[in-house]
């Protein structure tokens, strides 16, 4: 089964229909959205694309082939325009006899890990820096930001499929890869 993640969309369009894009050439099993959805937030810039009704609309129609959480940026208003649940602070995802909790990042973070089993996943948006490595036996993930990547870093989005979990660029080139 193959999950594709994003994180950290900030209400841009144009990025979340590259991200959309993306998954159609994927073909995830099921898309994993880590919070930020319409708001840009008032640390961020505007975004490329800023149109959070849009992206409300165009996530709407994945609603049945996503799973998604709340991000810092997220409110109970924007609850009111998805039609899918995105205001809980995790989900866990069974995937091949491992459980992957995934966040946002603005409680449990990979600096403050949650109770976890080595060899379980932990992965969270909120940084906008993708994030592939391994701490106290639990891969932990980040897939960076879709909209507004920080540090120099390329806009992004993560695979996770037979085993490895990649950070790919919109250019189709990889930024990071860990064998789980």
């Amino acid at each position: 089964m193959k999950l594709m993640f994003i994180s950290d969309i900030h209400g841009s369009l144009y990025w979340l229909e590259k991200a959309l894009s993306k998954a159609e050439e994927e073909q995830p099993h099921t898309l994993v959205i880590l919070g930020d959805f319409l708001y840009h937030g008032p640390r961020n810039p505007l975004p490329e694309g800023y149109d959070p009704q849009g992206v409300a609309a165009r996530l709407n129609a994945y609603g049945k082939s996503l799973a998604a959480v709340r991000g810092n940026c997220d409110a109970e208003v924007d609850q009111m325009l998805l039609q899918f649940p995105m205001m809980g602070d995790y989900v866990l995802i069974l995937h091949e006899g491992r459980k992957i909790y995934a966040t946002h990042g603005h409680g449990f973070s990979i600096e403050q890990l949650p109770p976890l089993a080595p060899g379980d996943v932990f992965i969270q948006g909120h940084t906008h820096l993708p994030v592939a490595d391994l701490k106290e036996g639990i891969y932990v993930l980040n897939p960076g930001s879709i909209s507004l990547p920080k540090e120099g870093n390329p806009h992004s989005y993560g695979v996770l499929a037979d085993g490895v979990f990649t950070i790919r660029d919109f250019d189709g080139g990889t930024v990071k890869q860990i064998r789980l």
